[in-house]
């Protein structure tokens, strides 16, 4: 690749920086929502929400799971001159572009449990699970090829998101040592100095 490289983001990092906020937010708006006993009473509220847990984790670890597999096998080697996002800046731009979503997704799932106890913060805490599977699955992936996988991050939508998006045209590929974020879009932990 000639001079003037991309700005590279980990894909795992992107779909994974969404899992936590989502997740506490729910685990939260669940809780809280169990305590007024809503319309259908807290029984049929939180067996509602564990069912609505369940297709929410399913739907969103298994949404694109083709596109992901399309892209990952085109993907291109990373250039000399690409530049390698950190993990911490590809998190917090996620989470800065999705603050007012994630806000008004809890205020929602708060408010709901007063006609449904529970169900929509279990909602909520169901897809923050489905895209850590998502996550891992695509860091198994990234394992036994032994590659990372990246996405520019002027392909990604204006919210940090996407990274399999219609925008995307392509993948990079680096050796699974590059970045700051193991497969799977964990951090990676340094060895301590002895």
């Amino acid at each position: 690749m000639a001079r003037g490289g991309h700005g590279l983001a980990r894909v795992a990092v992107v779909v994974r920086a969404g899992a936590a906020p989502l997740w506490w937010s729910g685990a939260v708006a669940a809780g809280a929502g169990v305590l007024p006993p809503g319309l259908t009473g807290r029984r049929i509220g939180v067996s509602a929400g564990a069912a609505l847990f369940l297709i929410a984790l399913a739907v969103v670890a298994l949404v694109r799971r083709k596109r992901y597999i399309a892209l990952a096998g085109g993907a291109a080697r990373a250039g000399k001159y690409d530049v390698l996002q950190d993990r911490a800046v590809t998190v917090r731009n996620w989470r800065r572009g999705h603050r007012w979503w994630l806000l008004l997704a809890f205020a929602v799932a708060l408010g709901g449990s007063f006609a449904l106890p529970a169900t929509g913060g279990m909602l909520l805490a169901g897809a923050g699970a489905g895209l850590r599977l998502k996550a891992a699955w695509l860091g198994r992936r990234e394992q036994a090829g032994q590659t990372l996988l990246w996405v520019r991050v002027d392909w990604l939508d204006r919210r940090g998101g996407g990274p399999a998006g219609k925008a995307v045209k392509g993948l990079r590929a680096t050796g699974v040592a590059a970045g700051d974020a193991t497969p799977g879009g964990s951090r990676r932990r340094t060895a301590a100095l002895v």
